[in-house]
Formats: structure tokens, C-alpha cells, sequence
């Protein structure tokens, strides 16, 4: 019989262009820490998984065999490596619960780390675009070129929504300011973010600077163990519901816009926990892009198709709205550092909900969404989260 899993301490670097070195310690970085926030020593860790997206960004693969290098009481805690794009650090969240669920340990930590500004910002780009279908989508412009063909199609069937975009930008400004982690704590007005100008010019397509998140260095970290274990420990994060949906990579064989596989793990998330987006306090989300973060709200059932534009245009996913949409400033404010991005979601909900987010903290927060996707919703994960201790 499986065991339930949930999230009993953490940790998190600053995101940024950062003076650590590599992701070796980047990683380092964080584990003891996350350790020392959940009371766990390492020598009761009975399983590491290590999420590094990696493909080019620094010379040292084998990124599982370098835990033990920053925590060397970690030295035969068997360790992995795990990578799913621009999910990579749920991927290894979700695969150390998978490991305690098992009941083949107690305790596990789930790293994710990046460092991204180590090579030449010329070449990250091309690197980059190794999370989409290489065959059809070569773009000079990276993922930033994908997406902005994501939004022209977006605004040829449902009209020119760079405003909407803009108040995205803005509002994740916002929130970033109050956020001490993040990469950007400065705030931009929806004038600023929708003009085009020398200090906001166009990245791709109709997409702005303001419209496209950060290249970033940092890392999180999360210790999760078995309810037996996390009752002898200080708090407990309980999954209400966890979902991993994959669609086909290739936007030409799906409807680029639909992101049919967010929508489908939104679903089965929903339908597992027992509760709907009227319940959550708040929700992070991946927003990469601003027109991803558009298209988030139709599939997890905030809008129509078609009508996500008009959820951030009556602030509904303000800080103050009826259901506060990344108040931790997003990828677009925080950064994404692709290994460590849905590490430092869930850290960032886990904080919310223990009351622990300082200035970010939203009122009384008892229920958290999280999603996070790879690619373009390629591959796509939804956590429902409480605080139980």
C-alpha cells in the first residue's frame, strides 16, 4: 500500500545573473539548507533527485552525481537525474514523491538548479530550443520566436490582445517587487510594458521585452516524506491532487493555442482534490511569456476559449482580484532558471501557505494551485496544495 508524500522543508537561492560559478554550486546551494529548514539530518535522506534542463547551457552533465560533492554526508544516498524542459524541476519534485509513495523510503530531496548566464548570451537561444520539435521548429529567435507565433495566431482568430499582455507584464512587476528572490523587484506601469521603446523593444514577433521572462541562474529545493515521518517534524505541504499530462510535441499537429494538455491536467487535478478555482487562495503560474500566462487562464478555466484577455482586464488575477495569479512576480518577474523553476513554484506556494512569504503573503491562504509546463504545454503539471501541519 502506497504511502502519501508531502513537503516538509525547503529552500531557495535569489534568481539572477549570480556569482556562483556552475550549477555544482548552485546545487550545493541549497541542499543542506532545505535539510536544516525541514529538520531532517542527511543521513536520513533515502533518495536525491536532481532537476538540471542542462543540453548545452554548461559543460558538466551527470548532474545527479554532484549532490554529494556540496553535501558529502550525502556521499552514497543513491541520486538521479531528471529533465522535462521548462518542468524539469516538477519532474524531479514529482519524482521524489513518487519515490516515498512507493514506500521504498522515508525521505527524499528534490533539487532543481540552473545556471543559464555561463555561456554567451548569443547562444542560449539555440540551446533553448531544444525543448520544442526541432524538425519544424527552428526559430533565430529561440523560444521567444515560438511564441510569438503562438500569439499571432492568438490575436488572428480572436483580435490584437498586446494591451491585455501588457497588464500580464505589470501586474508581475508588481508582485515581484515584494518578492526578495526575484530577478527583476522593479515595478513597470502597462504604458511602459506597451510601448515599444529603446529600453522595452521588440524581442519577436509582437512580443516584447516585458512580455518575455528572464534568463536567470538559481536553484530551490524541497524535502518530502511520508506522513509518519512529517508528523515528528515541524510543518507538513499536502498534495490534494497532483496531475502529469503530455501532449504531442509538434505545434503543427495540435491547436497551437488550445493548450489542450493544460487544460486536461487543470482537469484531472481539480477532479481528484475535489475542488474548484473558487477554492484556491492563489495560484502560480508559468508564465514564460505573457501570452502563455493568457492562455493559462482559459485552461484552467478562468475564460473561455478565446476570452483570457478579459480575466487580467477585470483584475481577476491581481493581487487584490478573486484569485491572485502569480504573487510571487512569475518567471516573468522572479526569473527561470529552467531546472529550478517548478522546484521554486512549489517552494513558493509552500510559503504561502505556512504564512512564511513575508511581504508576498496573501491573506489567509489555504488552498494553492500550482502548474507548470515544458515546451509549449508539451508536458504539463498541476499541484493542489494545503497546509495539514
Amino acid at each position: 500500500m502506497s504511502k502519501r508524500a508531502v513537503i516538509v522543508g525547503w529552500s531557495h537561492t535569489p534568481f539572477g545573473k549570480l556569482d556562483a560559478p556552475d550549477v555544482e554550486s548552485l546545487i550545493a546551494s541549497v541542499s543542506r539548507s532545505a535539510l536544516d529548514h525541514a529538520g531532517v539530518a542527511p543521513k536520513d535522506v533515502d533518495f536525491v533527485t536532481v532537476g538540471v534542463y542542462n543540453n548545452g547551457l554548461t559543460p558538466q552533465g551527470f548532474e545527479g552525481g554532484l549532490v554529494s560533492l556540496g553535501e558529502p554526508a550525502l556521499r552514497f544516498t543513491p541520486a538521479m537525474h531528471v529533465e522535462n524542459a521548462c518542468a524539469t524541476g516538477s519532474a524531479a519534485l514529482y519524482s521524489a514523491l513518487d519515490y516515498v509513495e512507493s514506500g521504498r523510503g522515508r525521505i527524499a530531496l528534490a533539487i532543481g538548479a540552473e545556471k543559464m548566464t555561463a555561456v554567451p548570451s548569443r547562444l542560449v537561444p539555440d540551446i533553448l530550443l531544444s525543448g520544442c520539435y526541432r524538425k519544424e521548429e527552428q526559430n533565430p529567435d529561440g523560444f521567444a520566436g515560438i511564441f510569438a507565433r503562438i500569439a499571432e495566431t492568438y490575436f488572428q482568430r480572436h483580435g490584437d490582445h498586446r494591451e491585455e499582455m501588457a497588464m500580464i507584464a505589470a501586474k508581475n512587476h508588481a508582485n515581484g517587487v515584494h518578492n526578495p528572490y526575484a530577478h527583476v523587484r522593479k515595478a513597470y506601469d502597462v504604458e511602459f510594458c506597451n510601448t515599444v521603446s529603446d529600453r522595452n523593444p521588440l524581442v519577436a514577433g509582437p512580443l516584447r521585452r516585458t512580455d518575455c521572462s528572464m534568463v536567470s541562474d538559481g536553484a530551490a529545493a524541497l524535502v518530502v516524506a511520508d506522513e509518519e515521518t512529517a508528523a515528528t517534524l515541524l510543518r507538513a505541504i499536502r498534495f490534494r491532487a497532483r496531475a502529469h499530462v503530455n501532449d504531442l510535441m509538434p505545434l503543427s499537429r495540435r491547436d497551437p493555442i488550445a493548450f489542450e494538455g493544460a487544460r486536461r491536467a487543470w482537469e484531472k487535478a481539480r477532479a481528484e482534490s475535489g475542488v474548484s478555482l473558487d477554492d484556491l487562495a492563489f495560484v502560480e503560474t508559468h508564465d514564460c511569456f505573457t501570452i502563455a500566462e493568457m492562455i493559462e487562464y482559459e485552461a484552467m478555466g478562468l475564460a473561455k476559449p478565446g476570452e483570457g484577455w478579459k480575466v487580467i482586464r477585470e483584475g481577476v488575477t491581481r493581487r487584490d482580484g478573486r484569485l491572485p495569479v502569480n504573487p510571487s512576480g512569475g518567471l516573468k518577474a522572479k526569473g527561470h532558471p529552467l531546472g529550478a523553476t517548478g522546484a521554486s513554484m512549489h517552494v513558493m506556494a509552500a510559503m504561502q501557505l505556512c504564512g512564511e512569504a513575508g511581504d508576498m503573503q496573501i491573506p489567509n491562504a489555504q488552498l494553492a494551485g500550482v502548474f507548470n509546463m515544458g515546451g509549449a504545454a508539451v508536458t504539463n503539471y498541476v499541484s493542489i496544495l494545503e497546509r495539514t501541519k
